[in-house]
């Protein structure tokens, strides 16, 4: 069964690529969602899929080059809603 998490990324988030690393791990993974820059400065991503895929797709965001810019990151569970066909990068 699918699921979902809502995640918002805290620090120096912005123009560091994130939003399209976050897409490409997504994809890599089957993830679907989305990811996008917040105007108070920090990402947010809403991501669908099995367990695994999503603990995989948290576990690579903080090996990828971004952990060294994330200083908080809140993650929140829910029932996926299979609204999603794809991740991509909301604006």
């Amino acid at each position: 069964m699918n699921q979902r998490i809502t995640v918002r990324y805290e620090g120096r988030v912005h123009g560091i690529g994130f939003r399209f690393t976050a897409v490409r791990l997504a994809q890599d993974l089957n993830v679907t969602g989305w990811v996008k820059n917040e105007f108070d400065g920090s990402v947010s991503m809403v991501a669908e899929g099995a367990e695994d895929q999503l603990m995989a797709l948290l576990q690579a965001v903080k090996r990828s080059h971004l952990e060294r810019y994330i200083t908080h990151e809140l993650v929140r569970r829910s029932v996926a809603t299979g609204e999603f066909d794809r991740f991509g990068v909301l604006y």
